[in-house]
Formats: C-alpha cells, structure tokens, sequence
C-alpha cells in the first residue's frame, strides 16, 4: 500500500460476506492503518451454525458421482444444481418468500423459480469448494498474533466501527454480530431493516438497504474526518 500508491493510512474498509471478513482480519492485524471499518452482512469468525450450513453445499458437490474426487473432465452440474437449490432457501428471509418477491412476469410460481435456468457465469465446482473451505475457517483470531485468543483479536480493532448484519440474515445474524461489537472499543451495531435476508445490501437488492448502508458509510467517514 504504501510502496505501490504512497498511502499510509485507509480512511475507510469495507466488505460484504466474505468480503467483510476479510475487513475484519484486515482491521485487526492492521489497527494502526485503518481509520474507519464497515462490516456488512460477514462475521468476524465463522459461527458452528453457519459452518454446518456451509457443510451441507459442500456434501452437495462432493456426493455428486461426476466430481469425481475433484478430478472431473465436466462440471457436476447435478451437485451445482443442489448447491443453488440449498442458496435459494437460505439466502433471503421467510418474509421475502412470503411476500413473492421471488415471483415476476417469468417466474408465476415458486417452483418456477426453483425451475429457472442457470444465468450468468458458470461456477467451477472446485472454486465453489475453495471459497467454502475459506468461509468455514474464517476467524480473525487464527493466526499467530492472537492465538485463537477471538476477544483480543475485536479488541485490536480500533478504527471507528459500524457493523452492519441483516434482521434476516440466516448466515450472519445480529446476535453473533452484537456479541463481537461488545468486544470492539469504537464499535456500533447498526441493523439492517431488510427482509432480503443475506442479500441486503447485494447488488440488485432494495433500494432502503443500500441507502440504510449508505448513510453508514457517510457516517464513518465523517468522524474519521472529525479526528
């Protein structure tokens, strides 16, 4: 950072899911660099709950006779196909379900939606499981600095925080999000009002949440300025 662009300290870093993971671990092995922290829809480390969660799309995959042990000459798009299906059921909240806002002028019908093709680019199963492996043993506190000591790893994040979890969010929930907050010396806790689940705040999500999180942002970097 500082060889590359002259930079020596970041006004502001923020991620969503994994990516706020990774501005948790950056945050505290860096408190010296970081001046403003936004934490979106992730978690500091990996709930059982959610590594549980992550277990059953990696069985998915893994089960699928075309994976092949990870060697495949074709994707496994039976596994691939169960990995989505267990997303669709997860990744938004019972409200958005029951509202239909899975429905539209394509998709009449919640098996409808669950029939939708595969849009966008295709995954790669062994990236799918890549990214899992690194999801499940996300813990800012791993490391050799901390030694799995997770109180002392919140605690060496001092930038002004926001941590910001979904109402409704299955993987990150408010309450594991509160319990790191309580460890971190200028922490906030700031929910999301969403009923989209893990996708508040995600590209293509309501407009509220990406305002709500706007505001935070805005709210960061001004005190960041005020120091």
């Amino acid at each position: 950072m500082r060889e590359v662009f002259g930079i020596e300290k970041l006004a502001l870093i923020l991620g969503r899911s994994m990516g706020a993971q990774i501005a948790f671990q950056w945050a505290s092995y860096f408190p010296d660099k970081t001046r403003g922290l936004i934490a979106i829809a992730g978690s500091a480390r990996t709930s059982p709950h959610n590594y549980v969660f992550l277990a059953t799309v990696k069985a998915a995959i893994e089960r699928d006779p075309a994976f092949l042990g990870g060697e495949y000459v074709d994707q496994p798009h039976v596994g691939l196909a169960q990995v989505r299906l267990i997303y669709d059921s997860w990744v938004v909240s019972q409200e958005y379900y029951r509202r239909g806002l899975h429905l539209s002028a394509r998709y009449k019908t919640t098996q409808d939606y669950l029939d939708r093709p595969f849009e966008g680019v295709p995954r790669d199963a062994n990236n799918v499981l890549a990214q899992i492996y690194t999801w499940q043993h996300a813990d800012i506190s791993a490391n050799e600095r901390f030694g799995g000591d997770f109180t002392a790893a919140l605690g060496a994040i001092t930038a002004r925080s926001i941590v910001m979890p979904s109402q409704t969010d299955l993987y990150f929930p408010p309450e594991d999000s509160a319990n790191e907050v309580r460890h971190m010396p200028n922490a906030e806790l700031r929910v999301i009002p969403s009923i989209w689940g893990h996708r508040a705040g995600a590209p293509g999500g309501d407009p509220m949440d990406t305002a709500f999180i706007e505001r935070a942002i805005a709210d960061v970097l001004s005190d960041v300025d005020k120091r």
